[in-house]
């Protein structure tokens, strides 16, 4: 899997360089999509180099940017890359940082590796079944040897005693996210946090926040590779009403609503 992470990683790094480029313009032109969400220049780019980059793996792709494949044709695959070019359009939108590029290996419907890179923050995470890991810096200047060398494996941040850690989206705190983080209250101080993007998981991964509940629409593509971190680091992403973990390349590509929990957490 060395081979693919390298290439992800590669991907991720030239997509966040287009990202940037229409980022740093002064007119952030947007289209809404048929589900009315934004389509900026900034996903098309970034779809566009990855699918270049990653092509040469003989794996099928499945993009937020190109998702309309037939099931009866994507039933079938066994290993397929799964990417969101732009996560957090609308982060990107108010300029704040939290947005990511979101590359995942799906093999057998869960995802054995992940890459999320937020390049406007200079931070990246990667994982492989072998561990997650943390890299900051001002990365598409460096070979990835250095990026390697500088990775750190996480979780690195301890539990705080006494305290609960969730963190919820900027852009779609929901009533049931609320009610959520009520009930949490019953079991001790709760510590609020708001992010935007699948940063949220990678927050959870290193232990940022304990927990992270989605009470809202995501699809498959927004979780892939932030799952992949989360559960390298030895926490779980589980279905909030089954809590069995989410599953990848569904007939239908919306998530269920669902629960990520750090390594050693509990419901």
């Amino acid at each position: 899997m060395e081979r693919e992470l390298k290439g992800a990683l590669t991907a991720a790094l030239k997509a966040g360089r287009e990202v940037m480029e229409v980022y740093a313009g002064k007119d952030l032109t947007s289209w809404s999509k048929e589900d009315k969400s934004p389509l900026t220049e900034a996903d098309l780019r970034s779809h566009s180099v990855i699918v270049k980059e990653l092509s040469g793996f003989g794996y099928p792709i499945l993009s937020e940017e190109g998702k309309d494949i037939p099931y009866q044709e994507r039933k079938g695959w066994k290993r397929f890359w799964l990417i969101d070019p732009l996560d957090g359009t609308k982060e990107f939108l108010k300029r704040n940082g939290e947005f990511t590029v979101n590359i995942a290996l799906v093999e057998d419907g869960r995802p054995v590796m992940g890459v999320v890179y937020a390049p406007a923050l200079e931070l990246l995470y990667f994982a492989t079944p072998d561990g997650a890991y943390r890299v900051e810096g001002a990365l598409p200047e460096l070979p990835l040897e250095e990026i390697f060398k500088r990775a750190e494996l996480l979780p690195s941040v301890p539990p705080e005693e006494g305290k609960i850690r969730v963190v919820a989206s900027r852009s779609h705190l929901s009533k049931e996210t609320e009610e959520f983080v009520e009930r949490l209250k019953e079991r001790g101080e709760v510590d609020f946090l708001s992010v935007g993007s699948s940063l949220k998981l990678c927050f959870v991964a290193e232990g940022k926040a304990d927990v992270y509940p989605r009470y809202a629409p995501t699809m498959e593509w927004d979780t892939a590779a932030g799952q992949a971190v989360v559960e390298a680091s030895g926490g779980k992403v589980l279905e909030a009403e089954t809590l069995k973990p989410l599953v990848y390349n569904k007939e239908n590509l919306l998530n269920p609503y669902f629960i990520a929990l750090r390594r050693g957490y509990e419901l």
